[in-house]
Order: structure tokens, then C-alpha cells, then sequence
């Protein structure tokens, strides 16, 4: 068999064996199980709010779930162990079945909501929900939301931190389903923090002020290592350096080209930028004499054409 197809099987028979324990054990509080198979065989264990309703008699009714995985789901060597739920109200498994259980008896759902999410609140819950949907008070279906605290409702810590149950409630107009979701008091969510009040910050700032970040990086060296760079820096410091002398002569050569060129002084560039500014008046001062100029004449030449037009015009009146 493929490894697809055995993740599939086994996730199949895992839910198959939970419906089976809601089945028998829901008037014990069945609140889930674990599976886990080691090469004994299959080891299961149940938690449920009634252990002792679970074993039985002198353990009959725990002998009898036993032969019932085994002749059924084909399980090798079941074992089976029952746990006790610490606090009932916690458990989102337990809850479920106990507001289904509630409806069923003719509770109004906004009660049990309420009664029940209170419940689970008072007992240390971080947050809850509760979700019914169906026919809750008619013909039509619909979704009522209960809310308590902070929940988480996708992410990783949905799925690892939130406890989360569905219970089922058979009435007369129909199905209802409740599904609730808890986070448990000794949840670690990523985001909390806490704040410490009349704290010295000095406790917790380290002291740099005599070591460089270097320093801090590199750490303290050990007693042999600082030794040993100490002498190999008196070694550095005792050894001449080997420097290239035809680098020293190409260096020497270049900077006395540069002697010989003559470097402006500041008053003299100033003289230069005045020079140019007068020079850039002059210019724009005779090209508005010249623009005014042709101005001039062009308004002259107009008012005599003016006055050539008026004269004709006399003397066709006359005529």
C-alpha cells in the first residue's frame, strides 16, 4: 500500500474508533482519545469526566470496548487506558455534548449559550466561542455566535493551542449544531507579553562603556590566546614593514606635477564672478534700448498711416 493511501486508512480508523466512544461512552463524558501504535500493540487513551462509568463492574465494560476494537476495527492487542478530566469545563468536547444535552431538554439557546460560556470563563478559559446553527427558534436556519475572551481562529496556534469540540442537538424542527472552541488557561500564545513594574533598567543593561562592540562580539579570549596575540603584536611592532620602493618614486613624481599648477585664491574668483555679472547687465541694458527703439518707430509709422487714411477720406466727402 502506498503511503498516501496508509495516512488515509489510518486517519479513517482513528475517526471511525472516536465515533465509536461517543457512541458508548457519551452518558461517561467522553472528552477525546490518543492513539498511538508502539510494538506491543495499540495503545488508546480515553479521557472522560466519569471513569468509572468507563471500566464497569469489576472492568466489564471495559473488557467489552476492548474485544469490540478488536473484532471491529481490527486492532492488535488493544490497550486501553482511561483518564479522569481534570476540570470538565475546559474540555471542549465535554461542553459540546453538555449544550447539545441541554437544548435536547428544552433549554432556550440563548440561555445555554450564555449559562454555558459563563461556565467556561469562570473556570480560567483565556477565551471561548460557541457556534449554533440550524433551526434554533424556527423554520428558518440560522448562526448564533457567542464570544468570551480572546480566541485564535486560524494559524498555528488554532490548531495547536485551541481545544475545540462538536456536539450535536436533535430537536423538532431539526438539527442543531454546536461547536465550541477554548483556550485553556496554560496556553503560551505568541503574542503575550508582560510588563514588570518598579524595575531598574541598570539590572538589565550590560556595561560597554570600557569594550568596544568588536569586544563583545569576539568575546574574552582565554589566558593562552591573549598571551599569544600579545607576543605576536610585539613581533609586528619590532618587524620593518616591506614597502615597495618604486611605489614610493611613482608617488613623489605625481605630487610635484600638481606644485607647479596655480590654485585661484578666493578673492580673485570673486573679481571674476563681478566682471561677469556687469558684463551680463551691459548686454541685457542694449537689447532693451534696441527693443525699445524699434517700438518707437513702429508706433510712429502707425499713427502716420493713421493720419494718411483720415486725409483721403476728407477728401472724398468733399468731392
Amino acid at each position: 500500500m502506498a503511503d498516501e493511501q496508509q495516512f488515509i486508512e489510518d486517519g479513517l480508523q482513528r475517526t471511525q474508533i472516536d465515533e465509536f466512544f461517543a457512541d458508548e461512552l457519551g452518558r461517561a463524558g467522553y472528552g477525546g482519545m490518543e492513539v498511538a501504535k508502539t510494538p506491543m500493540g495499540t495503545q488508546i487513551v480515553l479521557k472522560a469526566e466519569k471513569p468509572g462509568m468507563v471500566i464497569g463492574k469489576g472492568g466489564k465494560n471495559i473488557r467489552k470496548i476492548t474485544t469490540e476494537l478488536e473484532e471491529r476495527f481490527d486492532l492488535e492487542d488493544p490497550q486501553v487506558d482511561v483518564q479522569e478530566v481534570d476540570e470538565p469545563d475546559l474540555n471542549a468536547r465535554i461542553v459540546a455534548d453538555r449544550l447539545a444535552n441541554a437544548l435536547e431538554r428544552g433549554w432556550y439557546f440563548r440561555k445555554a449559550g450564555h449559562t454555558t460560556i459563563d461556565r467556561i470563563m469562570e473556570s480560567g478559559a483565556k477565551g471561548a466561542e460557541i457556534v449554533l446553527s440550524g433551526k434554533v427558534t424556527g423554520a428558518r436556519s440560522r448562526v448564533e455566535k457567542f464570544n468570551r475572551g480572546y480566541i485564535k481562529h486560524n494559524g498555528e496556534p488554532a490548531e495547536n493551542i485551541v481545544d475545540h469540540g462538536v456536539g450535536t442537538a436533535v430537536m423538532k424542527l431539526g438539527t442543531i449544531g454546536v461547536q465550541v472552541k477554548i483556550i485553556p488557561p496554560e496556553a503560551e500564545l505568541p503574542d503575550d507579553f508582560e510588563v514588570y513594574e518598579d524595575m531598574e533598567v541598570e539590572d538589565y543593561v550590560a556595561d560597554v562603556e570600557d569594550e568596544s562592540v568588536e569586544e563583545l562580539l569576539e568575546g574574552e579570549p582565554d589566558e593562552g590566546e591573549g598571551e599569544a596575540d600579545a607576543e605576536s603584536e610585539a613581533d609586528d611592532e619590532s618587524a620593518e614593514p616591506a614597502v615597495d620602493e618604486e611605489v614610493i618614486e611613482e608617488a613623489a613624481e605625481e605630487t610635484e606635477e600638481f606644485d607647479d599648477v596655480d590654485v585661484p585664491d578666493d578673492e580673485d574668483i570673486d573679481e571674476e564672478l563681478e566682471g561677469l555679472d556687469e558684463a551680463v547687465d551691459e548686454e541685457l541694458d542694449e537689447e532693451t534700448e534696441a527693443e525699445a527703439e524699434e517700438l518707437v518707430e513702429e508706433m510712429e509709422d502707425a499713427e502716420d498711416d493713421e493720419s494718411a487714411a483720415d486725409a483721403g477720406s476728407e477728401e472724398g466727402d468733399d468731392e
